[in-house]
C-alpha cells in the first residue's frame, strides 16, 4: 500500500509556498541575507516548532518567513517545494502565497510574485510539474489591505488563477471580505477561503463562504460534517475540500480519517493535502500514507481521493481528463 501510495500520480491543491520553507533553506537564506536566527542550528529549530492551535502555529509561521527577502528567495523556495513534490509524483499543483506577510517587512509585492511566477515556469520546463499561484488574503489584517494587495495583484492576473483567506480565524469571518472577493470574481479569479477544523463559528463562516460569497472550494471543511444542510450545499455545488491530515493532527489529535471516510461514503469531494508541510514534518506522500495507516483505507478510496484532487482543480476539462487517464492507467496497472 505504501508503494502504491507514494507512485501513485498526484495533485496538491492546498499548500502554503512559506510553509514550505525548510530549516536548512532558512538558515542558508539568513546567513545570505545577514539576518540573525534564534536557534543554532536547524535541529534546533524543528525542535522549536512548539505548537497546539492555530494562533501557536501562526506565531513561529510568521516569524520563521522573515529570511525571504529578494526575487531568488522566492524563486528558491518555490523551485525546492516543487522539486520535492515532484519527487512524490506529484504532477500538479496549486500553491498558496501570503504576499501581506512580506509587504508589510518592506519587501515588495513584484519581489515576491516574480520569484514565484519564475520557479514555476522552470519547474515545469525542467520537472515537467504544473502548477498555478493562489493569492492569500490574511484574515485577520483589514478588508482595505486586502483589496489593496488585489489592486497590486491586477497588472499580474494572468499569472493567478484564484484567490483565498487564511491565517487566524477569530473574529475574522468571511463576510469580512466580501467586496474583495467580488471584486476577485469580477478579475476572473477562482475563489477558496480556509475553513480550519474546530475554529469559533466554523459552521457560520462555512455557510458564508457558500452563500455570501459564492467560493468554488472550501479549504478544510471537516466541520461541514455537523451540519447536513452544510454537506446537501457543498454536493449540490460540487466544492472541493482540501483536508490536511497532518496539520489537522496538531489541532485535535487525529489524521481526521474517520471524518474523510465519512466523506467519501457521502460521494463529498474531499482531497487530501500537506497544508504547511515543512513545519509539519510532511509533504503530500506523508500525509497519505498517516492517513491511510490511521484509516485502513482501500486502494480504491486512495485513487478516490487523488481523483478527487484533479476533478475539483482550477484546470481547463480537456486537462484534468489527460490527468485522471493517467491515474486510471496507474490504479488498473498496480
Amino acid at each position: 500500500m505504501q508503494a502504491f501510495i507514494e507512485n501513485m500520480p498526484k495533485a496538491e491543491l492546498h499548500v502554503h509556498l512559506e510553509g514550505t520553507l525548510e530549516p536548512e533553506l532558512s538558515f542558508q537564506l539568513a546567513q545570505k541575507n545577514n539576518i540573525t536566527l534564534a536557534y543554532a542550528t536547524p535541529e534546533a529549530l524543528v525542535a522549536a516548532y512548539d505548537f497546539h492551535d492555530l494562533p501557536s502555529f501562526l506565531t513561529i509561521y510568521y516569524a520563521g518567513m522573515g529570511v525571504l527577502m529578494t526575487e531568488e528567495d522566492f524563486y528558491q523556495l518555490t523551485w525546492d517545494y516543487l522539486a520535492k513534490a515532484r519527487s512524490q509524483q506529484t504532477l500538479y499543483a496549486e500553491l498558496f502565497f501570503d504576499p501581506q506577510a512580506h509587504t508589510t517587512r518592506g519587501v515588495s509585492f513584484v519581489t515576491v510574485i516574480t520569484g514565484i511566477h519564475k520557479a514555476q515556469i522552470a519547474a515545469k520546463a525542467q520537472l515537467g510539474i504544473d502548477s498555478q499561484l493562489i493569492m492569500c488574503f490574511l484574515r485577520d489584517m483589514s478588508a482595505e489591505s486586502a483589496m489593496q494587495h488585489l489592486t497590486m495583484a491586477k497588472p499580474y492576473v494572468d499569472w493567478l488563477v484564484g484567490v483565498g483567506l487564511d491565517s487566524d480565524e477569530k473574529n475574522n469571518p468571511p463576510s469580512k471580505f466580501k467586496a474583495v472577493f467580488a471584486e476577485a470574481r469580477a478579475m476572473g479569479l477562482k475563489l477558496t477561503m480556509h475553513c480550519d477544523v474546530n475554529q469559533d463559528n466554523t459552521l457560520i463562516h462555512m455557510t458564508q463562504c457558500i452563500d455570501e460569497i459564492e467560493v468554488d472550494r472550501i479549504d478544510h471543511g471537516i466541520n461541514s460534517l455537523e451540519d447536513p444542510v452544510l454537506i446537501g450545499k457543498i454536493k449540490d455545488k460540487k466544492l472541493g475540500l482540501t483536508v490536511c491530515p497532518v496539520s489537522n493532527r496538531f489541532v485535535v489529535q487525529s489524521l481526521t480519517a474517520k471524518e474523510v471516510q465519512t466523506m467519501l461514503d457521502n460521494h463529498m469531494l474531499v482531497t487530501i493535502n500537506s497544508d504547511d508541510p515543512a513545519y509539519f514534518r510532511a509533504y503530500l506522500n506523508e500525509n497519505l500514507i498517516e492517513l491511510q495507516n490511521e484509516g485502513q483505507f482501500s486502494k480504491a478510496d486512495m485513487a478516490t481521493l487523488i481523483a478527487n484532487a484533479f476533478n475539483v482543480a482550477w484546470l481547463p476539462l480537456e486537462q484534468k481528463q489527460a490527468y485522471l487517464s493517467i491515474l486510471a492507467d496507474y490504479v488498473e496497472n498496480n
